[in-house]
């Protein structure tokens, strides 16, 4: 009788995948690399289709040596605003993926918002007018595309997120989870459905787009993911940090996770859309019975700025962590704004700096900058959540970085606050799990909600003088990386053109 439940968290640099059985412990796991290429400066994309063989590699990986005949459904959670078009017919992808990092449509937002749009762009989708999301990306690609709107128009090709374009490989009705189609800011979030304003504004025939469906489907049954059966279904779907609130059992407005990645994303439910704060995002967290509402800042770059500065040094990801632990900052801050900023600035003019330096600056004083720019970008995104829900009482935590103690301390002290740190660095694939086996009738919300979900506390150290001390350095350098001269007619222009 079948008694797993095999959850895909497919990330920015990596497809994860766990096993996971009916009392909700993990099992076994896999993982598999996947790669991106910067053609251009701000140009980030992948190819669809080795994205689909990370996928294939990871499952396989995490089932070898167990029986694929176990497992009772799929469950997947993805990377989110990332966007492909794929031949409607064929299911071959025709363009890249244009990463959610991606900021060649900079200009194209820059024209919509001076046309007058931004406004209602950000009253309808819940997030403010950026290149991050999908909509202006999907129409950067229907542009490249030869004849593309023309076949958008008649439903020749599919546009979607990395949810969409993976569920596709199953064949069968093309669609979306709302709380992914919440990111592509062509969805008007508080109804659930594609606006049609916002789908004029951007030039994007709806015809082309997914069906939104809820959180846990319909779905299409799997189809050819060896080595399990064809049929075997699919139970829940989610966007990565959507998951990871859903696995940390935040089930409550004022319980908020920050997960960290190759970017990060500090999120929690919201019960008053009113009350958001001008620098957060308005998501759907999962859809159910009825959608679940959020606030979300989006941290552009906190794991990739440790991976760029390794890569300057020329030493690993784990060295640098070493070299930063052997000093301190001593005033010296790393604005990682390498394409704008994001929560709570959406600046895309911001430029990336170091402030602070001196001749006594050193390679680990450097090092610890970098390091201390994560939880400096998360604690401001965490002042405006306070401001949308009240003050925090604590942060839940998730994500590969968070296995680093000097970090978790700092991010304590900074956001003068306990922050908890899940023991399961795989949040994403579990939390999506804990929906699917909800779904699956494996346990109730009542069950849910009581599992344990041990983790690590880290209660502040610093005194109140030298965090404000900190932040107050920070938000100089911040400022700094925002600053634009009073005769700068004109904005930076980060288009690069082929």
């Amino acid at each position: 009788m079948p008694e797993h439940l095999l959850a895909i968290d497919q990330g920015t640099s990596s497809t994860k995948c766990l096993l996971v059985d009916a009392a909700g412990r993990v099992t076994a796991s896999g993982s598999a690399p996947l790669g991106e290429r910067h053609p251009a400066p701000g140009w980030v994309d992948q190819n669809a289709d080795e994205l689909w063989g990370s996928v294939r590699s990871a499952v396989a990986a995490c089932l070898d040596g167990h029986d694929p005949k176990s497992v009772a459904g799929v469950a997947i959670s993805s990377q989110r605003e990332s966007c492909v078009i794929w031949d409607r017919r064929s299911g071959a992808a025709l363009t890249p993926m244009l990463s959610w990092q991606d900021q060649r449509t900079t200009a194209l937002c820059d024209r919509i918002r001076a046309g007058g749009d931004g406004a209602l762009v950000r009253d309808r989708s819940g997030l403010p007018l950026d290149p991050m999301f999908s909509a202006a990306k999907a129409r950067w690609l229907l542009d490249e595309l030869p004849g593309g709107q023309e076949r958008a128009r008649d439903g020749e090709i599919c546009i979607g997120t990395v949810d969409a374009w993976l569920l596709s490989r199953f064949g069968g009705e093309v669609v979306i989870e709302a709380g992914n189609a919440s990111r592509t800011q062509l969805l008007n979030t508080r109804a659930a459905v594609w606006d049609s304003d916002l789908l004029d504004v951007f030039g994007v025939p709806q015809a082309a787009l997914p069906r939104v469906v809820p959180s846990i489907g319909p779905f299409p049954a799997i189809r050819d993911l060896a080595p399990l059966a064809d049929g075997v279904p699919v139970l829940a779907v989610m966007g990565d940090s959507h998951a990871a609130l859903f696995g940390h059992g935040a089930f409550s407005p004022g319980d908020i996770k920050a997960t960290y990645g190759t970017g990060s994303s500090v999120m929690g439910l919201i019960d008053d859309v009113g009350r958001l704060d001008p620098g957060l995002c308005l998501t759907i967290a999962w859809s159910i019975d009825q959608p679940a509402f959020a606030a979300e800042g989006n941290i552009r770059a906190t794991g990739a700025t440790l991976r760029w500065l390794a890569n300057i040094f020329g030493i690993s990801s784990a060295e640098l962590a070493d070299l930063a632990a052997t000093a301190d900052s001593h005033g010296v801050s790393l604005v990682p704004a390498f394409n704008g900023l994001g929560a709570p600035w959406w600046d895309t003019d911001a430029v990336g700096l170091l402030d602070g330096l001196t001749l006594a600056t050193s390679k680990p004083t450097i090092a610890r900058a970098a390091l201390e720019s994560i939880p400096q970008q998360i604690t401001d995104v965490l002042e405006a959540i306070d401001r949308s829900v009240g003050r925090v009482r604590e942060l839940f935590v998730d994500g590969g970085p968070t296995r680093n103690d000097i970090l978790m301390q700092i991010q304590a002290d900074l956001a003068g606050r306990p922050v908890v740190r899940s023991e399961m660095a795989e949040m994403s694939a579990l939390g999506v799990a804990h929906l699917a086996g909800l779904r699956a009738g494996l346990w109730s919300w009542k069950q849910l909600a009581g599992f344990g979900r041990d983790g690590t506390t880290f209660a502040p150290k610093a005194t109140d003088d030298a965090r404000q001390a900190a932040r107050g350095h920070w938000g100089a350098a911040v400022a700094r990386a925002r600053f634009r001269p009073a005769n700068q007619g004109v904005p930076r222009k980060r288009e690069v053109r082929k």
